[in-house]
């Protein structure tokens, strides 16, 4: 079987559509937060390879939890994270719920509604956040806002997607019930734009997708860290920026992802919100009560 470094797709870390250990993360954890995106970059690879058989994609992504927690050595990747965890006494909790996602890719092609595809986002997305609020030692509390924000930014990258999905790999994460309820087919995806009844079902999602945002709205400021919260300003920034483009532009004729100009942008934009909004919770936190709010 092949080592599974040979099966990357040749995505990095800079392709993203959110910053990965960007230089508003401390030093000190970069190297951790690359160990982990490795890991995962190359695990989500192999379930999308076009090739591999799904007994194939089951066994390395097998094969990566087993290393990961201890069994084994044959994949860097899967070495690397463990190290890299082992020297912050840290569980790799996150990593082995990305990878229950990753065999879901391999094995679910289909999802019947909205909360199939949240269930999914539990496994694909949410421990991401989740990984990233542990590293900086954030409180769990910090959790419910960051899930959804991660749920967001993955029904975004689905949304985008969603042609390339259905024609490499077969995969639809539109949820079936909405397709049927506007007589929706998932052929139309192979189109080079969509039909009016499509294009209404991505739009919709978008919009509730965007709901998913104002969840988080208030996830930033409730960050300790100021890096990270800046970072997640950012990100939220990003996010934001597509829903609204999902919800005007059809994925399968226009592009839907964000420009260099509109990176710059949105970044500087982000930060200065994110500490304006960290600056003005501090200061109503140190104001002296008024008598009616003492009483």
């Amino acid at each position: 079987m092949s080592v599974a470094a040979d099966l990357r797709s040749g995505k990095g870390y800079k392709d993203e559509n959110f910053p990965v250990a960007s230089r508003l993360i401390h030093p000190r954890h970069r190297a951790l937060i690359l160990a982990f995106y490795n890991f995962v970059r190359t695990a989500d690879d192999i379930a999308d390879h076009a090739t591999l058989k799904p007994d194939e994609k089951l066994a390395l992504l097998d094969q990566f939890g087993a290393e990961l927690v201890g069994t084994g050595g044959g994949q860097p990747e899967a070495l690397s994270l463990r190290h890299a965890l082992a020297e912050r006494g840290m569980a790799p909790r996150h990593a082995l719920d990305v990878l229950t996602a990753f065999r879901m890719d391999v094995t679910k092609l289909r999802y019947a509604n909205w909360d199939e595809l949240i269930h999914y986002c539990t496994y694909s997305a949410m421990p991401v956040g989740r990984f990233m609020l542990d590293v900086h030692g954030e409180s769990t509390s910090t959790w419910a806002a960051s899930d959804a924000l991660c749920a967001a930014l993955q029904i975004n990258n689905h949304l985008q997607d969603c042609r390339n999905d259905y024609r490499d790999l077969d995969r639809v994460y539109i949820p079936q019930d909405a397709m049927t309820a506007n007589d929706v087919t998932v052929e139309m995806l192979n189109n080079e734009r969509s039909p009016p009844a499509l294009l209404s079902v991505i739009h919709d999602l978008a919009k509730r997708t965007e709901a998913l945002l104002h969840e988080s709205d208030g996830f930033a400021p409730g960050i300790t860290d100021t890096r990270l919260a800046c970072e997640v300003s950012v990100i939220q920034a990003y996010a934001l920026r597509i829903v609204r483009m999902l919800q005007q532009r059809d994925p399968l004729a226009d592009r839907v992802h964000l420009s260099k100009i509109e990176l710059i942008g949105l970044s500087i934009g982000g930060i200065l919100s994110g500490l304006m909004r960290r600056g003005g919770n501090r200061a109503s936190m140190s104001r002296p009560a008024s008598g009616s709010e003492r009483q």
